[in-house]
């Protein structure tokens, strides 16, 4: 243990001496020099702005940007989030078209003049890929109509920029700005027609990423179904730049938007209800469903199992379970520890759920939503079944789990998921194992928790949660033996014989960055044996 603080301290300091002399690089006349090195290619391909509509909060009401203060927004001191949204120049997808262009020139002009060499705050990786995107998107106001002078010094700024992530990118350590800044780079070789130099690059960093960051089933090895989007939104941007630009859109392009898409219409596609493991939260993809439709995409998915979740469902009700090994340590960050989790939705309405997770920078709240215990899934003394360390304010898997043995039925009268995973074995010598099965003729769900123990000394707590969203309502019955569920206008019963069943208060994150109260039902006993069965059924009364 503390051998392992000792080597997380050096590989620390390890990076902060590397940052400090990266900084002093960046800062000096070297760096500028190289970063200086531009072409004199013509601004050609004019990307149209909507093909951004997917990643784009697009204003109902249109601001023109004389209602901003010109002559002071780049002095004025602002929380570090405003500073990003002001100088990544997102903003200007919400100004009227109608806006002064002369106005808009004196800005970005303004921000040149403040900003031409390197400062670490504005020129910060994330911040500076995506002003490039919106400087060349939005180019009606940027660019168009405007005297050579300034376009001479516009052109050799957005390819000085570009210049900058091409050093940088390997040292970004954020996955989702790796997928920015090489849209960003890509975009800039198209737009000046500098393929060796810009277009090849951005493709090949892009290619290396995905191979590292993808499973052989195109999910992302974190798990996290708002990366998988997040990819996916991206690739489709890339590969329309392609397209209105007149040129050929590589394969491995291509090849993952098919695997991207497959996964998303397993995941989310024809479904108004977010299945909240590892990391998601609620959102609405309506928008993005329109966008891709709009733009000619129809994915369609005939598997029930991808990236590590088996999905089964019919026109009234979907059952999901979380049935993936834990990722690597790397892709740690917004993962959590509800193996064998899962999720059921009734006609539209989550029945059982987990409690979604709060990814805020508050390290109790997050560890809290990162545990077994915010999940629909057995803790054993009050252990979750991985365990995390912090790294850098953010808490990364120290200990993972293996999933095994997992299996599906899916038959018009019959559906069954099984698997195990061994995250209470290292502890605990013991081995969870669920199954559930669904009789849709019954409208009804029987599980089964094994707890299989391979040591003598028993005498361990287990609970069983099955966390409920806080608009439902819970009663327990006069026998102790029942507890009925009322999801708006439909009645579910929970019964578990031999096991004490309770009703609990939680927390739930399932809204993003904000909690509330909500009800579990749990089940309580002690493991006394070698092979523990806690049997369980929700059904519909």
């Amino acid at each position: 243990m503390l051998l392992d603080g000792f080597f997380e301290t050096l590989n620390d300091f390890r990076e902060i001496i590397k940052k400090k002399i990266r900084g002093i690089y960046q800062n000096s006349s070297f760096y500028e020099k190289k970063i200086s090195k531009t072409f004199d290619n013509e601004f050609i391909y004019k990307p149209s702005p909507h093909l951004l509509s997917s990643i784009i909060k697009y204003q109902s009401k249109k601001y023109k940007i004389e209602d901003f203060e010109l002559e002071t927004v780049w002095s004025t001191q602002m929380k570090s989030k405003d500073f990003e949204k002001l100088n990544n120049f997102f903003w200007l997808f919400s100004l009227d078209l109608k806006s002064s262009k002369n106005s808009v020139k004196k800005v970005i002009t303004n921000w040149i003049t403040n900003n031409s060499r390197f400062k670490k705050k504005s020129w910060e990786f994330n911040i500076t890929a995506k002003r490039i995107i919106s400087y060349l998107s939005n180019h009606p106001l940027t660019y168009d109509d405007n005297d050579n002078e300034y376009r001479s010094m516009f052109d050799h700024m957005i390819q000085k920029q570009t210049n900058h992530l091409i050093n940088e990118i390997k040292n970004s350590k954020d996955l989702e700005n790796k997928i920015i800044g090489c849209s960003a780079i890509i975009l800039t070789g198209l737009c000046y027609k500098i393929e060796k130099n810009y277009l090849n690059i951005g493709l090949s960093f892009l290619k290396k990423i995905t191979k590292s960051s993808i499973d052989n089933q195109g999910f992302t090895n974190s798990r996290n179904i708002k990366q998988l989007i997040f990819f996916l939104k991206y690739f489709i941007i890339i590969r329309e730049w392609f397209k209105e630009s007149q040129v050929e859109v590589p394969e491995h392009i291509e090849e993952n938007i098919y695997y991207f898409g497959q996964s998303y219409a397993l995941i989310r596609q024809n479904r108004d209800v977010d299945l909240l493991f590892n990391g998601n939260n609620k959102s609405n993809t309506h928008d993005f469903d329109h966008y891709l439709r709009r733009l000619g995409y129809k994915f369609k998915n005939e598997n029930k199992d991808c990236g590590g979740y088996i999905i089964l469902k019919n026109k009234k009700i979907c059952i999901a379970m979380d049935v993936g090994s834990s990722p690597n340590s790397k892709y740690s960050q917004d993962y959590q520890s509800g193996a064998l989790s899962f999720e059921i939705i009734s006609n539209g309405k989550k029945l059982i759920t987990n409690c979604g997770y709060y990814k805020k920078n508050n390290q109790n709240l997050n560890e809290i939503s990162k545990s077994s215990a915010a999940h629909s899934t057995l803790t054993i003394n009050d252990n979750s079944s991985c365990k995390f360390t912090k790294r850098k304010d953010k808490l990364i898997l120290k200990t993972g789990l293996k999933v095994g043995q997992k299996n599906l039925i899916f038959e018009s009268n019959y559906w069954k998921i099984s698997a195990f995973h061994d995250g209470y074995f290292k502890k605990f010598k013991s081995i969870h194992e669920r199954n559930i099965e669904f009789f849709p003729e019954k409208m009804k769900f029987v599980g089964n928790d094994k707890v299989i123990t391979k040591k003598n000394n028993f005498n361990f707590k287990f609970d069983i949660r099955f966390h409920l969203e806080p608009n439902i309502k819970l009663m327990k019955t006069q026998d102790n033996k029942s507890i009925l569920i009322e999801l708006e206008d439909e009645g579910w019963k929970f019964t578990c014989d031999n096991y004490e069943i309770n009703i609990d208060n939680g927390l739930y994150f399932g809204n993003k960055n904000t909690y509330i109260e909500n009800q579990n039902i749990f089940v309580s006993g002690i493991l006394s044996n070698n092979e523990e069965n806690i049997k369980w059924e929700i059904k519909k009364i």
